[in-house]
């Protein structure tokens, strides 16, 4: 888990809280109390909560809680979020043995102890193994009062679940496509950044993005390359780990058929054909595109259209990210992959 400053925080360990939401009457106390549902809570103090999204599929490309669409190369374990209330940590391995691409092959969320409402729970998914409980076996909370305000349903068995945490008002939905896992999550402004120490959380990749050695700069590829063909990316591997990939047309057929928009899971679709060779990385793209759909709270963010990198000091000054074109860059960067990857 600390490979790249995850997390240090494991199944017994004592959780770093602060309230979040303002607790209501005693006399008002149930069976699921108010302050175990975050936004019936939050509506009796305030405005309705602002909703952020973060997403991780394919090989692997990383959609921000701000909006900012990176591919990274990120092998090993990374911290996705980590905050006061839970932590998600994922594990990226080669599609194969020395290949550069890499894709999620194990996922660990842990939802901290929270007031009355859930004890500490643990939830596990790895290649082959997407549970429809935690990893003590149970399907939602515990034995507080609120324990139903954290919750985990089967949608479709071995393939999708999806874990409700009322009382921090987030929603997770965990799929495995084809051998390798996908997250997306729904989250309160105000839990996204319930962070205690702030210069911890530097590799905390939902809220920050990657780091700047661990992204994929489109653009200088296309400067490098230019002329340079998709097909040269297999010729360039070591014979035994090449991937069987697509010829470029190909790859943008299937990726069209179930991503008509040219937007960038389209494009990242077409990468991933491209790298990997495996047709999985289509629905991989597809059904990130439909968790966005399904969890996104601005409609007119649907599409994506440039992606974002950061420039070296820019982060780190607050200053705008710079969004660069991918569109006639593709090609080229995958001849170059394997060399900067």
């Amino acid at each position: 888990m600390s490979q790249h400053n995850c997390s240090k925080d494991g199944p017994t360990s004592q959780p770093r809280l602060r309230t979040l939401p303002p607790a209501g009457d005693s006399q008002e106390r149930s069976d699921s109390p108010e302050i175990c549902h975050y936004e019936k809570s939050f509506h009796k103090h305030s405005a309705t909560p602002n909703y952020t999204h973060c997403g991780l599929f394919g090989d692997p490309h990383l959609r921000t809680f701000t909006d900012r669409f990176q591919t990274c190369k990120v092998q090993g374990a990374w911290p996705l979020i980590d905050n006061n209330y839970l932590n998600v940590q994922v594990t990226n391995t080669p599609v194969l043995p020395g290949s550069a691409a890499t894709a999620t092959s194990k996922l660990t969320i842990i939802f901290k102890n929270f007031q009355e409402c859930v004890d500490q729970k643990v939830y596990q998914a790895e290649m082959d193994e997407l549970p429809a409980a935690f990893v003590d076996g149970s399907k939602n909370g515990g034995d507080k009062h609120g324990a139903n305000s954290l919750k985990i349903t089967e949608k479709v068995s071995g393939q999708h679940v999806e874990i409700q945490a009322k009382y921090i008002g987030t929603t997770i939905v965990v799929r495995q496509v084809g051998r390798y896992l996908t997250f997306a999550v729904r989250m309160p402004e105000e839990v996204v950044n319930a962070v205690e120490d702030w210069d911890s959380q530097g590799l905390y990749l939902c809220l920050r993005g990657c780091p700047l050695n661990q992204q994929i700069d489109f653009q200088a590829f296309h400067t490098n390359a230019e002329g340079t063909g998709a097909r040269r990316l297999a010729a360039a591997s070591p014979a035994p780990t090449a991937p069987e990939t697509f010829p470029y047309e190909t790859a943008v057929a299937k990726c069209k058929e179930k991503l008509p928009v040219e937007d960038l899971y389209y494009q990242a679709c077409v990468f991933d054909l491209l790298t990997t060779g495996d047709v999985n990385f289509t629905l991989a793209a597809y059904y990130a595109l439909e968790d966005v759909k399904m969890l996104h709270s601005n409609k007119d963010k649907l599409h994506l259209y440039e992606r974002t990198r950061d420039l070296p000091g820019r982060a780190a000054a607050g200053l705008p990210l710079v969004p660069r074109p991918l569109l006639g860059a593709l090609v080229p960067l995958l001849a170059l992959l394997p060399v900067f990857c």
